[in-house]
């Protein structure tokens, strides 16, 4: 991996987030937008929706496909990237950066335990391909 991705946690749905505090800022791995191709819209949810490990949050559109966005974490959306509204190129473009998805508080910080670190991803991808 080419950028510095240490502190992002990953989950086996290609998510990935960033935690600072008790927030998780999520969104799809360098990976996911490659295998989907040019993202032409997002489905994502609003302000204030609760999000449930393992349970879908979204759709992402692609000129391929149409796949379901998945919670790697609990808790309640308190920011959505309203940019990516009028961009959604910038999932592709910036997946880690400007292409975030929804930002969290977190329900309970113990199921950042059962994610997946920048190493461990890549070798789960490694072995998906």
């Amino acid at each position: 991996m080419s950028e510095n991705l240490e502190d992002l946690k990953f989950d086996k749905e290609h998510e990935w987030l960033r935690v600072e505090g008790d927030i998780a800022t999520v969104g799809i791995s360098d990976y996911a937008q490659d295998q989907l191709g040019e993202v032409v819209y997002l489905d994502l949810p609003s302000a204030g929706d609760s999000l449930i490990a393992g349970e879908t949050f979204g759709e992402i559109e692609s000129v391929k496909s149409v796949s379901e966005l998945y919670s790697p974490v609990s808790g309640e959306v308190v920011e959505v990237n309203e940019d990516i509204d009028g961009a959604p190129e910038n999932v592709n473009s910036d997946p880690y950066g400007a292409g975030w998805m929804v930002k969290v508080r977190l329900a309970d910080p113990s199921q950042l335990d059962s994610l997946m670190s920048a190493e461990e991803y890549e070798s789960f991808v490694a072995n998906e391909a």
